[in-house]
């Protein structure tokens, strides 16, 4: 667990215009009437997110056409919610009180949100707290009103006491209320991805919030097309079995979507645009 954690993964920035339209697959598609919006890792960056939701509702709000069934939307918010960025605490808030009349929101759990309930809930070694402190979890816990001499003076307990103090239950109970994956059609959505070879509903838990190889160089048919965050790249990953949509919006200030509709795939990015 202890070299996931540490692993760094390399980015640049996506453009904050939408990208074209991707090519059909003909092996996968959306329930009719069903459009499937999924983003990417938020890591305390809520500026990033209510600005990529304000273009999303435009975006899945426009004027239909009347002559096409109505539109159900479903929005999809792959993990890693907190950790990293400036505004944990605040992200989370903010999540929980989403109620938009465009959309239906589910929230998965990933990796950095189990790492944070087991500190809270006091099943976390010593060295793995430490090390989700190192790698996020000091930003969130100042997000929280946490002192950050506290955070830096190495007392483990002194600082999973504050924790508890510190993060109000509603937060806890959104959190642990997060769900490990999601299936829509010929699309199933989790934190990190799948284990190839074995059935989609025989996945362990650490495997979908935590996987990276063999999932990401695989190229079989996974029974659906996978739809997950975790990890970095440069831009929105468009494959036949797996979409990635994890733009570093904590590092490089950049946050996606993909939005599924009948065969079709687009993407959605807002942030900053960087020479490569």
């Amino acid at each position: 667990m202890i070299r996931r954690l540490l692993t760094r993964l390399a980015s640049r920035n996506d453009m904050d215009e939408p990208e074209p339209e991707a090519p059909q697959f003909a092996h996968a598609a959306t329930p009719e009437g069903v459009r499937l919006v999924a983003i990417g890792d938020i890591h305390g960056r809520l500026d990033l997110l209510q600005g990529l939701i304000a273009q999303l509702r435009g975006s899945c709000t426009a004027a239909p056409d009347p002559d096409l069934p109505a539109t159900e939307t479903h929005l999809i918010f792959l993990g890693d919610y907190i950790d990293r960025g400036p505004q944990s605490a605040e992200t989370i808030e903010w999540l929980i009180n989403l109620a938009p009349a465009w959309a239906m929101p589910h929230f998965l759990r990933g990796n950095h949100e189990q790492c944070f309930l087991d500190v809270l809930a006091g099943t976390a070694p010593d060295e793995t707290a430490a090390a989700w402190l190192e790698y996020g979890g000091m930003e969130t816990l100042s997000s929280y009103g946490v002192s950050a001499r506290l955070l830096y003076s190495g007392d483990l307990d002194a600082i999973r006491a504050a924790a508890r103090d510190a993060v109000p239950f509603h937060h806890r109970r959104f959190l642990a209320a997060t769900q490990l994956s999601l299936r829509f059609g010929d699309y199933v959505f989790a934190h990190a991805g799948i284990r190839p070879g074995v059935p989609l509903d025989a996945q362990r838990e650490e495997d979908l919030i935590w996987i990276r190889e063999p999932f990401l160089t695989s190229e079989e048919d996974f029974g659906a097309v996978v739809v997950h965050g975790h990890t970095i790249t440069p831009e929105p990953q468009n494959l036949p079995n797996r979409i990635g949509v994890d733009t570093g919006a904590y590092r490089h200030g950049v946050l996606s979507a993909v939005i599924l509709e009948e065969r079709n795939r687009r993407f959605l990015s807002v942030g900053p645009l960087l020479p490569d």
